[in-house]
């Protein structure tokens, strides 16, 4: 017995040995994985540190001033609530770190083991050596395939308006609004149409409202390939524009109004003003300052926190700050102008701390990780949509006027009064959301369920005060920018869809073009039956005096019976001459343009569109100017 067990071990260690020897590659591979998990896990630091250092500069700054302004006691008392926010923050990263790294144990430990179970007695499966080159392989996806593919696809990504396919329409010194081309090749815009101007968000840039053009992903192109004439306002470079560093919210109601005038003249047709996150604030802000009446009748918000206050994430989160340091100083930086703007990067990354226990850098690494690794251990491709995604989160960040910023922060950390004012501002006027209301303005609310970043509570705050049309989507922040963008999708947003067949923006402004279509078809047929002037017969009135003074200055007088003639000839015309006097009054009245305030009654309380949900196009009623190129 004693020799069997001998005889096991011998066998055991000289089948340990030759196996673990025969493995050249496994140390060669174990020190490689090391390497690149340690550079793979320091890229991911530094892009979330970097922040951190700015900010601390900044902090400092401004603190070097105001701690010579208060008391040493008002001081400590400040730091200690900093320094208690600051250890809230901390566990929370070393919770959700802990828990990545245990999800990825969960997933990998047991295989590992079993890896070297295998190895040791020859077992039939996966050797040591195999799993620490799998192990290799899925981090090389993260620090080396995973980058490439970020970079391969700008070219796809956003509007990229250098290549001209999108005609610029207006330009201030702040702003520029470009037409949207549609990118289905087989549509072309209808001219006659309803137009829509998007107004993008700030922080977030325009470029996410174009998501993947070629995937038929796009915000702007799923109104665009609907044949709707569409724009977007583009902000300049805020590095390179003075006009832009110094803009107030008043020159940004200024502008949109220039826009929206010259889109309704090029049109025919008032605009409905569409704004996406950020952008739906500020929209909203400017249709209530009064600037834009006559020019917006209509108004889409698309994930737009209206009352920041409500918010259960980012509201909470900037409660927990002591409020010495709630302040925009700590964000504001100086560029080579000398004007002051707030850091975009510095902004995107607060959102980050907000949600530090899913944003932290292992936390990060180990989901992109699990990202980009195939099933079954097969190399994996990535997707274009995560690309995409990845690309806007690491390239579009940009600065932003302190103005616009402001409106922002008091939106976050003061409510809308019980009566519906804003805390905003505009002109020295207050904005008031029964406004919406006065003005029979069409409102569609559309949010995310499962939006982390503006939650439901804080999109639909309106709803206290306003009546105002609600569409729910399924995801979250920027689902309705790519994932239902695309007109393939369960929640396409030229249709109605869900439980109560709600509309998606596109399908909401196609029956508003309908309706107002339908108020005006009186007007337009009654012009249409009415005769043209210039087709109007000349009046016998005009000969008659002709042939009067004519016969005076004539040397020779006529004789009676041609002067007789001549009255009879002349007679008839008089009897006619009433007639003319009288061009169809009963048409005319007919033809009285119905009142602005009738027209948008009637396009309010018009039928709400196709349930089927049909492609706009299709079901727009006009038969004369297809569409679609044949």
């Amino acid at each position: 017995m004693q020799t069997s067990d001998v005889d096991f071990n011998c066998f055991s260690m000289d089948t340990f040995v030759r196996n673990m020897t025969s493995q050249s590659s496994l140390w060669a591979d174990q020190v490689s994985t090391l390497q690149e998990l340690f550079q793979g896990l320091s890229k991911y630091n530094n892009d979330f540190l970097m922040p951190l250092l700015i900010s601390t500069n900044y902090f400092s700054n401004v603190e070097i001033t105001r701690l010579l302004c208060k008391s040493p006691m008002e001081s400590y008392n400040a730091y200690m609530e900093l320094l208690e926010f600051n250890m809230d923050l901390l566990s929370r990263y070393f919770s959700g770190s802990l828990n990545a790294l245990d999800e990825y144990n969960s997933r990998e430990l047991k295989k590992g083991v079993t890896s070297w179970y295998n190895t040791i007695f020859n077992l039939e499966g996966e050797k040591l050596d195999g799993f620490v080159s799998r192990q290799s392989a899925m981090i090389s996806n993260v620090t080396k395939l995973f980058p490439q593919a970020i970079q391969d696809i700008e070219p796809e990504y956003g509007f990229h308006f250098e290549r001209g396919e999108n005609p610029k329409l207006a330009e201030t010194d702040r702003f520029i609004v470009y037409r949207v081309a549609p990118s289905d090749k087989t549509v072309r815009t209808d001219g006659n149409m309803k137009p829509v101007l998007i107004i993008p968000p700030y922080v977030l840039g325009s470029n996410i409202l174009a998501f993947l053009p070629g995937e038929n992903k796009s915000y702007a192109h799923s109104f665009a390939n609907q044949g709707i004439p569409t724009y977007v306002r583009i902000m300049k470079d805020i590095e390179t524009t003075p006009a832009f560093q110094t803009m107030t919210i008043e020159d940004d109601a200024l502008d949109t109004r220039e826009f929206c005038e010259k889109i309704k003249a090029e049109h025919g047709k008032p605009v409905t003003l569409n704004g996406y996150c950020q952008g739906g604030y500020t929209a909203l802000c400017n249709i209530l300052s009064g600037e834009l009446d006559g020019s917006v009748d209509a108004f889409i918000s698309c994930v737009a926190p209206m009352d920041g206050t409500r918010s259960l994430g980012f509201g909470k989160f900037l409660k927990k700050l002591p409020l010495r340091f709630n302040d925009l100083s700590y964000g504001t930086k100086t560029l080579a102008s000398g004007n002051r703007v707030a850091d975009g990067l510095l902004m995107g990354w607060v959102y980050k701390l907000k949600s530090i226990e899913a944003e932290a850098p292992m936390v990060s690494f180990f989901r992109d990780m699990l990202m980009v690794t195939g099933k079954n251990n097969k190399p994996v491709k990535i997707s274009k949509t995560a690309a995409a995604l990845n690309y806007w989160l690491q390239n579009e960040r940009s600065d932003l006027p302190l103005a616009v910023t402001k409106m922002s922060f008091a939106s976050y950390n003061t409510p809308i009064t019980e009566d519906g004012t804003l805390p905003v501002t505009m002109f020295d006027r207050t904005l008031n959301l029964k406004r919406i209301a006065e003005k029979k303005i069409p409102w569609l609310i559309c949010y995310g369920e499962h939006d982390d970043l503006v939650e439901k509570e804080t999109a639909l705050a309106p709803l206290d005060y306003v009546d105002a049309e609600v569409t729910p989507f399924p995801k979250g922040h920027v689902a309705i920018a790519t994932s239902w963008s695309n007109p393939e999708s369960a929640c396409a947003l030229h249709t109605r869809f869900g439980k109560n067949q709600t509309r998606g923006p596109v399908r909401f402004h196609l029956d508003l073009d309908k309706a107002l279509d339908e108020a005006l078809k009186p007007v337009k047929t009654a012009l249409n039956e009415s005769p043209a002037p210039e087709a109007k017969p000349v009046p016998p009135k005009q000969a008659v005096p002709e042939t009067k003074t004519a016969t005076p200055k004539s040397p020779k007088q006529p004789s009676p019976k041609k002067a007789a003639s001549a009255k009879k000839t002349v007679k008839p015309a008089r009897e006619a001459k009433p007639a003319p006097a009288v061009p169809k009054k009963p048409v005319e009245k007919s033809a009285k343009k119905p009142t602005p305030e009738k027209v948008r009654d009637a396009v309010r309380t018009a039928p709400r569109g196709n349930k089927s949900g049909g492609a706009g196009r299709k079901t727009t009623g006009r038969s004369a100017k297809p569409l679609v190129k044949e």
